[in-house]
């Protein structure tokens, strides 16, 4: 049993035991989410208006003796079917593996080794690392804690934490509820403290479990988009049963012929009715956080994919996002004197600061600036001459006094005080006087100046410990400065340049010094603008922070807590903000943030959980990767709803005009499905896939009201959509005009339909670039797609039973061409409309 928190002297799991009770024991999870199984994605598709259209089409033409016509109805909708489960199936996995992503993240001890695993992942005798604003991921009792409080509220209903002690009795754990016990509860939350835990129970075996609740973090939640584009279908359905009732009395009063007038009903049904909105939106947005997280950002909430799109500010932290998180000890002040340790070794003068230092450090660190003090200090060995060492009492950093203390007993008895922590907190704790803080604080500046993070180091040495003290009781001696380099990531300057050049401003937060802030500033390439200190801040209202606000890219000195204020003040200037955060006290400032992104490496639970993305390498360029897939995912579902609604005006346009003029129907329900077989995998598979466009980061960001279809986005698809219709009456008009036959200009007018189609999807793949355009040979869906229907109008034109079926005619050879001759003239006339309307 482990009574210390030394993580190193810890065995844990081995990773293969680990594997076994996985296997014997399952997932640490509780089962919540219903997966569809075939059939119920199958009765789905039998529900939906277009398939019901087509049973009904199937039993008018039984009626009419026409069985081969409705069993070849009756295959297309086995067909669809299929498409449909692949769609389903494709979403489904999707939203697995994201749903594994965003689960919590666990720190647990295995093979020796210190690792962070997915909640999931935990099993049974896992030996467990928590800290504040971790989530406990499974059933667990404290084999040793220090200040640990936990809120049991999800349980217990009870708001206040509750205080947890440790223990060796690994007897039947109790019910959740009261202080000073030695269990934890699955899903709670660490609010104080530091705890090693061993797992005694996982997913269903829970106090959680039991109970049946599920904490599940990804749900498909109803966006605005999906908001707009349920009330398109809803539009389009209702004009399109009304026209539908119309050309039914219509038809069957001139022509005398009820079932036939049935048929073209719902031939006109089926062209208008845009079943597809739905299908692109849930598909594009699925994939769409696919793809995010392919670029490192996990999209937890649907809403977030779509504003990030939109952003206009991004306030980032400097320390791990733009900057490695990879700190070291550059310099080094005490006693009057500098060291340079990137040019020096560290001499005997200087070894009092480091000791001190460590003193004030959890014995195995997470802090990136513990890590390097205590690299530092295994090579003057001072790590191993504290080991007889008993640690007391620590003092966590507060938002009053920024600075963590920790309390030693030594081997002679006497208790030692190491602090450290913020230049001004240290130098208050020593009570010096005003002349000796000003010439400190001058060495603090030349440290800054040369963008070294800053902090100050204390000790105070005690016979006797009260333990109603607090730190600033102590009577603490001035040590010195440590001096912490975190280099730049090399991808953050041309990240933040791609920024400006997309009109998206960058505001850098930080806790470091103005000067070190603005050292970090020129080399990441921020604009020249206003600084404001946290200090500044507390001293503004709500008012002056908004006026200012416009003019500020760097906030220094700065706690999460004044977070908050900043995303308020930027939103109520009209802005679109995005905040990233890590710690605990970032969640309010997180969840208020249009968008709230949680660092995936070095982030809480809690962070996680208030946030809708997380960044999983913690890189400003991973953000900005992120921005740029939100604008191509809108860019892509626009288009293909753009597609979708040129598209069906030609097909319920022709069956019109069939009827104001009195010709033969040209499109009957098997033409309508194997346009569906072209449209549904076009709008859902093909669209999605499609690169961005290359001003994708030069154009401004997107207002989050603006709606999916704008005005020139639904002046182009009625352009696209009439010149279609134009050209396939054209087409049928002029074959009857050269004495062909029905068959044969309906056959005509259909190879120009598919051809218009084939050439309709490729222009919109792309709006600024041509239909020949390289990039879209890149689109592997679209070549499936392009070869799929050329060859299977050449089947229903070529094979006899399926020219029967489809009521068509062999073409020859200058037949073709003028079908190719039309598809021309279509592309021609896509280039010129889209170069007349010029969308962004």
């Amino acid at each position: 049993m482990v009574l210390e928190l030394e993580h190193d002297k810890i065995t844990g799991l081995t990773e293969k035991e680990a594997a076994r009770r996985i296997k014997s024991e399952g997932y640490n999870e509780i089962a919540g989410h219903n997966k569809n199984n075939i059939f119920s994605i199958v009765w789905g598709v039998l529900k939906e208006p277009m398939f019901i259209l087509l049973i009904a089409c199937g039993l008018i033409y039984v009626f009419l003796g026409d069985i081969k016509e409705a069993m070849m109805l009756l295959f297309c909708v086995f067909v669809i079917i299929g498409i449909n489960i692949y769609q389903e199936n494709k979403t489904e996995k999707t939203l697995d593996a994201l749903r594994d992503l965003s689960s919590p993240r666990a720190v647990v001890i295995r093979d020796k080794e210190k690792k962070r695993i997915a909640g999931r992942e935990v099993v049974r005798g896992d030996i467990l690392i928590l800290s504040e604003g971790d989530r406990v991921p499974a059933d667990a009792i404290i084999l040793s804690c220090s200040n640990m409080q936990v809120d049991e509220s999800l349980l217990t209903g009870e708001s206040v934490p509750v205080r947890k002690a440790e223990s060796r009795d690994l007897s039947k754990i109790s019910t959740p509820g009261g202080d000073d016990l030695p269990f934890l509860y699955s899903g709670t939350l660490v609010v104080s403290g530091t705890c090693i835990a061993e797992v005694i129970g996982i997913g269903m075996n829970t106090e959680m479990g039991k109970i049946g609740k599920s904490l599940q973090t990804l749900t498909i939640e109803k966006t605005s988009l999906q908001t707009e584009v349920n009330t398109l279908v809803k539009y389009f359905a209702i004009w399109g049963l009304f026209l539908c009732a119309i050309v039914v009395i219509i038809y069957g009063l001139t022509r005398k012929v009820w079932l036939q007038s049935f048929l073209t009903g719902i031939t006109l049904a089926m062209s208008l009715l845009p079943e597809e909105f739905p299908v692109v939106l849930t598909i594009f947005l699925a994939l769409g956080a696919w793809r995010m997280s392919r670029k490192k950002v996990l999209a937890r909430r649907q809403h977030a994919i779509q504003m990030l799109g939109s952003a206009t500010v991004l306030c980032v932290d400097k320390t791990g996002t733009l900057t490695m998180n990879k700190m070291s000890i550059k310099k080094v002040y005490s006693k009057g004197k500098f060291i340079d340790l990137s040019k020096k070794e560290l001499d005997t003068n200087f070894y009092e600061i480091i000791e001190t230092g460590i003193l004030a450090s959890q014995k195995d660190p997470f802090d990136p600036m513990e890590k390097a003090l205590k690299n530092l200090s295994q090579k003057i060995g001072f790590d191993k001459q504290i080991d007889s060492w008993k640690l007391i009492k620590d003092f966590p950093l507060t938002r009053k006094i920024l600075a963590t203390s920790e309390v030693w007993e030594s081997e002679k008895k006497e208790f030692v005080i190491a602090t450290k922590g913020a230049p001004e907190t240290i130098l208050e704790l020593c009570h010096l006087n005003s002349r000796e803080k000003q010439k400190l604080f001058k060495e603090v500046a030349k440290m800054a100046s040369e963008g070294l993070r800053v902090i100050g180091v204390a000790k105070a040495k005690v016979k006797k410990l009260n333990n109603k003290e607090e730190v600033h009781d102590f009577d603490f001696n001035f040590i010195g400065f440590l001096g912490f380099e975190d280099p730049v990531r090399p991808s953050v300057a041309s990240a933040i340049k791609e920024c400006y050049n997309a009109g998206i401003k960058v505001i850098m937060i930080t806790g470091d010094y103005p000067v070190t802030a603005k050292n970090i500033a020129s080399q990441i390439g921020l604009k020249e603008c206003e600084l404001i200190t946290g200090q500044e801040l507390d001293k503004l209202d709500d008012n002056e922070l908004k006026k200012r606000i416009s003019n500020v890219c760097i906030f220094a000195r700065v706690v999460p807590e004044q977070k908050l204020r900043i995303v308020n003040a930027l939103k109520a200037n009209g802005e679109i903000t995005v905040m990233t955060g890590d710690g605990v006290n970032d969640a309010p400032a997180l969840k208020s943030a249009h968008v709230g992104i949680a660092m995936g490496m070095r982030g809480t639970d809690v962070a996680r959980e208030a946030s809708g993305m997380v960044i999983l390498d913690d890189d400003f360029s991973s953000i900005v990767e992120g921005v740029k897939t939100g604008r191509r995912i809108f860019d892509n579902i626009r288009k293909a709803m753009s597609y979708v609604f040129a598209v069906h005006f030609p097909i319920a346009g022709i069956t019109l005009l069939a009827l104001i003029f009195g010709w033969p129907l040209i499109l009957f329900p098997a033409h309508i499905v194997f346009l569906e077989l072209i449209i549904d995998p076009a709008c859902s598979i093909v669209f999605e896939s499609g690169k961005e466009e290359k001003n994708i980061m030069k154009r401004k960001p997107r207002n989050p009201k603006e709606k999916i279809f704008n005005k020139k986005t639904v002046l182009l698809s009625i352009l696209q959509g009439i010149f279609i219709l134009i050209i396939i009456a054209l087409m049928f008009k002029f074959a009857l005009f050269l004495n062909k036959t029905e068959l044969e200009a309906r056959t005509l007018a259909f190879a120009t339909l598919i051809i218009a189609n084939l050439v309709l999807i490729l222009a919109n793949l792309s709006w600024k670039e041509s239909v020949f355009s390289e990039t879209k040979l890149e689109n592997k869906a679209l070549i499936y797609i392009v070869i799929g229907a050329i060859v299977f109008l050449l089947l229903t034109i070529y094979v006899p039973y399926l020219r029967e079926l489809f009521l068509f005619q062999s073409l020859n050879l200058k037949e073709w061409g003028m079908v190719i001759l039309a598809g021309i003239i279509v592309m021609s006339g896509f280039e010129i409309i889209k170069k007349a309307i010029k969308i962004n």
